[in-house]
């Protein structure tokens, strides 16, 4: 699909940019004062309330069973990348790269980046059609139970009210706080509200190059002082570090990151807050030698703790390994496990497999892979994460609309056999897995009509058909007379939205009788009931 702009954006980059008079600064004495009172208050928090930022201490905190019920929920990526809408949300970054084709794309679009840097898109993202009522009714129809938007993203805009920073959605651009109204209509909704940060990689997220504006000192506050400098003509697989022989960031920047996300926590109390990569991304895979790890406990304390207060139930995600087993709850990136895992995880995925903020080109998935997925990945203990990315009006694309109102429809007469549901013994039957692990779910195959998914709730057992069988029945295997699996005998099976159907259990297993078509578009799912 081609891009296209309005013509006054595409003859006049340098006439927007001249107008662009940005806020002033937060002091640096202010700001280092706001960070001094929070990182006290994270301290005496610490001290005086149950969770200590140690691992036994961490352990005790579980996960809510709201959360283990819950199994959907909604992710979003709306920020100022949005505005360019090119190549994918990492544009902010990749725009700084002469080797990448979205520096190409902003050259020939809007100028080159010493005349029109990342910043002034910010006037340009104004959210003037956003409306959170609209959003939330939508994503109750999805058949979600959380939803979680992203408070800030690796660019350095805050989607709030963030009083560490000019560069937040109330002093600039939409000026609305995004979080706060979302916040609010969620909950009118009676939905779980989640924040994700993705601060904790802002410090390097930007390339310099010889004469860019994020080699201005000016805006340092939004590009950071420390980004890494690209070698002339070599790309962003080759840099020098920036006064640093170790690429970590500083100690200001873990303040700063320290303060600001404490404050997330007291101004909205979200139910969920989801870190990316940027607390912990270790080749040698063990928390201890993540230079991030005893920041992540000691917030990790500090959000327990407030919750504690608030007589909340909480959980906090995390990617890789930025948290040891317990402390927080795993988080999978694009992927999934190939057996059930004691603990509830989640995958984060999202309706597009091309980029997560929205762009005009997208390759979105179809609607029977995602149902798919959730399937796999509840049978599983998994919950799924499911992003869509707005436009920077603030609507929602209509494709991604009628994705989710598809997966509700799906949900209301499916739903019964994936909410509040609990794993059976094994997860399934078939032939067909999955790659394991993050950044892998471009490897998975589509499922046969020999794969079977099953959940399980109060003594009754869901089997999900994740192919509609060709023929006039399905043998479920696991459900043979005699199987390790389960000893007691079939009294009814129920094809929820097609009531019930007529089956015989032999030493082969459970045969179904099933009707010419099936009762919805994607995978079924058989009730299974037990003689007591």
């Amino acid at each position: 699909m081609k891009y296209t702009l309005p013509l006054l954006l595409l003859a006049a980059p340098a006439v927007l940019h001249a107008e662009n008079v940005f806020p002033p600064a937060v002091p640096a004495e202010k700001h280092d004062s706001l960070v001094a009172a929070k990182l006290e208050e994270v301290e005496k928090t610490n001290a005086a309330g149950p969770f200590k930022p140690e691992t036994e201490s961490l352990r005790k905190i579980g996960i809510p069973e709201w959360y283990k019920d819950a199994k959907f929920g909604i992710f979003i990526h709306w920020g100022v990348y949005s505005v360019p809408a090119f190549g994918s949300e990492w544009y902010p970054r990749k725009m700084y790269d002469p080797s990448t084709p979205e520096f190409k794309h902003h050259e020939e679009t809007f100028g080159p980046v010493s005349k029109f840097g990342y910043k002034d898109f910010v006037p340009m993202f104004k959210a003037e059609n956003f409306d959170a009522k609209a959003w939330a009714k939508l994503f109750k129809e999805s058949g979600a139970k959380y939803v979680m938007p992203v408070a800030e993203h690796h660019d350095g805009f805050s989607m709030y009210d963030n009083p560490f920073t000019r560069w937040n959605s109330v002093n600039m651009g939409p000026k609305r706080d995004i979080i706060k109204e979302l916040s609010d209509a969620v909950h009118a909704e009676d939905l779980k509200f989640a924040v994700s940060s993705h601060r904790a990689f802002n410090w390097a997220y930007f390339f310099r190059v010889e004469g860019a504006d994020n080699t201005n000192p000016e805006f340092f506050d939004l590009y950071s002082p420390d980004q890494p400098y690209l070698y002339p003509g070599k790309g962003a697989d080759v840099f020098r570090k920036d006064h640093r022989h170790a690429w970590v960031s500083s100690e200001e920047f873990r303040k700063d990151w320290l303060a600001r996300t404490a404050d997330l926590v007291d101004r909205y109390k979200p139910d969920i807050i989801w870190f990316d990569f940027g607390i912990g991304r270790n080749k040698n895979g063990t928390p201890e030698t993540n230079d991030h790890y005893e920041l992540n406990k000691k917030f990790a304390a500090y959000y327990y703790n407030k919750a504690a207060e608030n007589g909340q139930e909480v959980a906090l995600n995390y990617k890789w390994d930025a948290f040891k087993d317990g402390e927080a709850m795993l988080d999978i990136e694009r992927g999934k496990l190939n057996g059930i895992r004691p603990e509830l995880w989640q995958t984060d995925t999202s309706v597009s497999y091309t980029s997560w903020g929205y762009v005009t080109n997208h390759e979105y998935k179809p609607v029977n892979v995602m149902v798919d997925d959730l399937i796999d990945i509840v049978s599983k203990n998994g919950v799924m994460l499911l992003n869509i990315g707005p436009k920077s009006d603030g609507t929602i694309p209509d494709e991604e609309q009628a994705m989710l109102r598809e997966i509700g429809k799906w949900l209301e007469t499916n739903g019964e056999g994936i909410y509040s549901t609990r794993p059976w013994k094994i997860f399934g039957e078939g032939p067909t897995g999955n790659a394991e692990g993050a950044h892998q779910e471009h490897k998975q195959k589509g499922y046969t009509e020999e794969d079977i998914r099953f959940t399980q709730q109060d003594g009754t057992l869901y089997t999900f058909l994740m192919e509609w069988p060709k023929g006039e029945t399905v043998t479920i295997k696991s459900l043979a007379v005699g199987n390790e699996n389960e000893g007691r005998k079939v009294d009814s099976v129920e094809l929820l939205g097609g009531g019930k159907v007529t089956f015989e259990q032999t030493d082969k297993g459970l045969v179904v009788a099933l009707p010419a078509e099936a009762p919805t578009d994607f995978a079924s799912c058989l009730k299974v009931s037990f003689a007591k």
